[in-house]
């Protein structure tokens, strides 16, 4: 089983390659962060008509977040439990029966935090004190658990082409990486950093020649749980997809399980 993460940013800027995509690669489950679309704005019927059943969490021009899949939903959850004064569409989950039992693929795009000196940042680490929270009381379900998205966090020095350069920034700093130690020490496991410990960037900036330079961070992510640990095969990056007409600023992100 196939299961990907992917910041679109933009569905409708960015809908050819999706489908060019789906169409190549046919991934079980896609978890797309940043649509930038309402619900009923979605491009559904095109990607409906590739096999595919569609679950979103839109917002009108920012975030939203929604799921792909092959596989027919068994349920839907939408939304960030922990502040009832949210209105930012950030997460969406979704339940899949599986030969093995069920799946849980729970799809996030956490918020950037930037500018530091702003409001934004004590929301980003609000936000990822909740997420810890609500993905305790997932992992006390025992079930394959993914956690995928947009995290918005550079993990370790590894995983920035110049880490120096970006410390300090809401996705690298003291206060962002303690939270998301926390969500680790849960008992959530790095899908990609347990296959390989080579650098591997998710996402080139649209300025400066990033791309040109391999400029890039790590900053979407596959956590797994226990569950779905035993059942990791393998990591995809689909880099290639960066140099495509009309990119996002990020690429797939494919985690394969035997499930």
């Amino acid at each position: 089983m196939r299961i990907a993460t992917w910041n679109i940013n933009g569905i409708k800027a960015r809908l050819e390659i999706l489908l060019t995509w789906l169409a190549q690669e046919k991934p079980d489950i896609v978890c797309l962060q940043e649509i930038k679309s309402v619900d009923e704005g979605f491009p559904r019927a095109e990607i409906e008509a590739l096999g595919y059943n569609v679950e979103t969490h839109g917002q009108k021009s920012w975030n939203g977040v929604a799921i792909l899949s092959l596989l027919p939903f068994d349920e839907v959850t939408r939304g960030l439990p922990g502040d009832d004064t949210d209105e930012q569409s950030r997460l969406i989950e979704g339940v899949f029966s599986v030969e093995s039992g069920v799946v849980r693929v729970c799809n996030i795009y956490l918020p950037n935090g930037n500018p530091v000196d702003t409001e934004k940042f004590p929301y980003k680490l609000q936000w990822m004190e909740r997420l810890n929270a609500f993905t305790e009381r997932r992992l006390a379900l025992e079930e394959p658990f993914v956690l995928l998205g947009d995290f918005n966090l550079i993990p370790a020095p590894i995983d920035a082409h110049d880490p120096d350069a970006w410390w300090g920034d809401a996705l690298y700093r003291p206060e962002s990486l303690e939270r998301f130690r926390t969500l680790t020490n849960l008992g959530l496991t790095d899908a990609l950093r347990a296959t390989t410990a080579e650098k591997a960037y998710t996402f080139w900036d649209f300025q400066a020649g990033a791309w040109r330079r391999d400029a890039g961070i790590r900053i979407d992510h596959l956590m797994i749980s226990p569950q779905a640990a035993d059942r990791l095969e393998g990591v995809t990056i689909h880099k290639d997809v960066r140099g495509w007409d009309k990119p996002s600023d990020h690429v797939p992100v494919e985690g394969q399980f035997n499930l």
